[in-house]
């Protein structure tokens, strides 16, 4: 039987190993690591070693004033090296992280024993399938009492992982949002000045969907000013012909999460760009958000990730796949075995 572990290091958000590896004697393509070093999972010393007892980690947080961050990881995987060398790699950031936080690490793929806060035992996997963790690194920041305030679902730059740190540590946050919170810290609420893009749909946009209108699934790209992740989308990502081409197959509109701009979302209803933005919990720029034909939303992207797995995302929602296949994990294996079948070389941080 043909092993999974090294298929799943080529998951989306989540796949990850280093330099370049040759294809088996049965495969024609290559798999290009971007840079990350082979094996690399070193997590560091001062994370907590955990009996996986939820309900005693947090007891045992909260009597020495700190809170308990969960981090969800696999091997190889290259969003997690980036997270422990350059926000962990930090003095300043781990320092915070030490002060306000016990960290535990949880396999996306362990069999270790996991007891959670409703005292049911399971592994870590499926602790993490229950949780339906899609990304790794997915961070989960738990309050006082062990319930979760803040999820990360991917990488953020130190910056702000910074913020999130703070915001995750604080026991009175005057009932804002993370969004809110880093807005007010970052002063993000500028208004984005769009370039027109034949690729997007031009306003006014009326997204309402039905099965007589609409025929092909909506994208709806977030943005906002001083974003360089998002300059990074468009003149890198995007400007890709097989991003472009597969960017065709959606209806796509691009909108500031702080806009006053009113339109129809896709239930019919009015709103402006920010409301319909904070009714989602758009916390990330870009975040993609997709939608079908009914206007039922069915998956999205909120955190940094590179190309081949935006590609992926988009493929999984405008092929259908994601219908047939609900874990985009398996998916992402099925297209890279298919990938390298074809001869492709696929580098996986490019």
């Amino acid at each position: 039987m043909r092993k999974l572990v090294p298929a799943m290091w080529l998951l989306m958000g989540l796949l990850w190993l280093g330099g370049a590896v040759a294809a088996t004697a049965d495969e024609e393509g290559t798999v290009l690591q971007g840079g990350v070093n082979p094996g690399y999972h070193d997590k560091p010393a001062w994370f907590k070693n955990s009996f996986m007892d939820l309900n005693e980690d947090v007891s045992e947080a909260r009597a020495a004033g700190k809170r308990v961050l969960l981090y969800f990881y696999q091997d190889g995987c290259p969003y997690c090296e980036k997270l422990l060398r350059e926000n962990f790699g930090h003095a300043a950031i781990a320092a915070k992280t030490q002060r306000l936080y016990d960290v535990i690490a949880i396999n996306l793929w362990g069999d270790r024993e996991v007891t959670g806060m409703d005292g049911a035992n399971m592994t870590e996997k499926q602790f993490a399938e229950q949780l339906k963790v899609m990304y790794t690194p997915t961070l989960l920041f738990l309050d006082d009492a062990g319930a979760p305030l803040l999820r990360l679902n991917g990488y953020y730059a130190p910056e702000r992982f910074d913020l999130a740190l703070d915001y995750g540590a604080q026991r009175e946050r005057n009932g804002l949002s993370f969004r809110d919170y880093a807005a007010q810290r970052t002063g993000a609420r500028k208004a984005l000045q769009q370039q027109a893009n034949p690729l997007f749909l031009a306003p006014p946009h009326a997204l309402a969907r039905n099965r007589v209108t609409a025929q092909r699934p909506l994208l709806v790209l977030f943005e906002q000013a001083d974003c360089a992740a998002c300059n990074e989308f468009h003149r890198d990502i995007l400007a890709r012909p097989e991003s472009r081409t597969l960017l065709q197959r959606f209806d796509a509109v691009q909108l500031d999460m702080w806009g006053d701009t009113t339109l129809v979302k896709p239930d019919g209803k009015r709103a402006t760009a920010a409301e319909w933005a904070r009714q989602l919990n758009i916390q990330y720029t870009p975040s993609l958000v997709f939608f079908d034909e009914q206007g039922r939303e069915v998956f999205r992207t909120e955190a940094y990730l590179r190309t081949f797995h935006i590609q992926s995302v988009m493929e999984y929602i405008a092929s259908g796949a994601y219908r047939r296949q609900p874990n985009l994990q398996r998916y992402i294996q099925e297209r890279a075995d298919h990938l390298r079948e074809q001869g492709v070389v696929v580098d996986l941080m490019e």
